[in-house]
């Protein structure tokens, strides 16, 4: 057995293995036997947490809070909503489509932690709501649609499939003409570092027409560790780009502090900031959420000018019509018929000339 299947039939969901970690709060413990919730994490990402504070923002991502009954902001039947389930086109379970010529090829609904801030909460979490994942399925729409031209590859965790089942998805994807690019999303990178084995990387790596991108998702600088490094820099020497995807959550990395030391601490193990995804309106997590201008404001404030660009993510919002920027201008401060007036992050001004087209 290899380690990383070690770590996922040792699973930490339930009580008596999560006492292995931490101390638990009597909040803990009544919203782990009262919501009828999936959760827990490998013992890997367990060790991170902090032993004695609930407000540490890994512990914060793993258990259960009884705020999750609250849903003042939240849609019901959200993932149908913003996938685009319920509309005209006829498409499988595994295909969600809010792009012409891009979709997200859903292939299965087991994590190896279950975030408690996950979009896909009715799915992935709750599994209230029930996907057939016929992957052959998927992979003939696909071919069938020959606009589409870059396929994100999904869950649930993908790269929880076994080497031979990546591998089956990879060479049906790469065997369709139209295909030009091959994106995973994975948090295993961050939560189970030791999944990126010289077997995934043989399935993964090597120069084709058809790359292979991976995007994970890592929210606080104390989630990177020295085996995602190695991770990390294993799947970019086999030849796959990696980026992360942070969501802004409230009480996790919505400060100065722990949104800068994130997404420079990223670039210490080469991992570029792509997205910072602005909370969803997924049921039962309100209590993740901030004012929309959050993001906007911690990137303004405490990244740009304050650290390289390569660190500055974008910040967007996921809807069912398209990811939106959610930037204001701050820096254009006016427009006047013959120039520009421009504000740096010191509050010093500058022109440039106003160019007629």
């Amino acid at each position: 057995m290899e380690e990383w299947q070690y770590q996922m039939q040792n699973h930490v969901d339930n009580l008596e293995k999560l006492k292995e970690f931490i101390n638990i709060t009597p909040e803990e413990k009544e919203a782990i036997e009262t919501l009828h919730t999936r959760w827990g994490t490998t013992p890997y990402f367990a060790s991170l947490m902090d032993r004695d504070d609930p407000a540490c923002p890994i512990r914060k991502q793993v258990i259960p809070s009884l705020k999750e009954k609250e849903n003042r902001y939240g849609i019901e039947n959200y993932l149908v909503y913003k996938e685009n389930r319920s509309n005209e086109e006829k498409r499988p379970d595994t295909i969600a489509r809010q792009y012409y010529d891009r979709i997200a090829f859903t292939v299965m609904n087991t994590c190896a932690n279950y975030c408690r801030h996950c979009f896909r909460k009715e799915l992935v979490v709750d599994k209230s709501l029930q996907l057939h994942f016929d992957i052959d399925q998927g992979l003939e729409w696909i071919r069938e649609h020959s606009e589409i031209r870059d396929v994100l590859v999904t869950g649930g965790d993908p790269l929880l499939l076994s080497d031979e089942k990546i591998e089956y998805i990879v060479r049906k994807l790469r065997e369709i003409p139209h295909i030009q690019m091959i994106r995973f999303g994975s948090r295993l990178p961050v939560v189970l570092p030791q999944r990126i084995t010289a077997k995934l990387q043989k399935v993964l790596g090597g120069f084709h027409k058809v790359p292979i991108w991976l995007n994970t998702q890592c929210n606080h600088a104390k989630e990177i560790t020295e085996q995602t490094a190695r991770a990390v820099y294993d799947l970019l020497s086999c030849g796959v780009n990696v980026g992360n995807q942070a969501v802004l959550l409230k009480g996790i990395n919505d400060d100065l502090k722990s949104f800068k030391d994130l997404h420079q601490k990223l670039l210490t193990i080469r991992i570029r900031p792509y997205y910072v995804f602005y909370n969803e309106p997924a049921p039962g997590i309100d209590h993740f959420r901030t004012p929309i201008e959050k993001g906007a404001e911690l990137i303004r404030d405490s990244l740009r000018g304050h650290t390289t660009g390569l660190a500055q993510p974008m910040y967007v919002v996921a809807t069912n019509i398209g990811k939106i920027p959610l930037m204001p201008d701050y820096y254009i401060i006016n427009r006047g018929e013959k120039e520009y007036t421009l504000k740096n992050y010191k509050g010093q001004l500058t022109t440039l000339p106003n160019i007629p087209e």
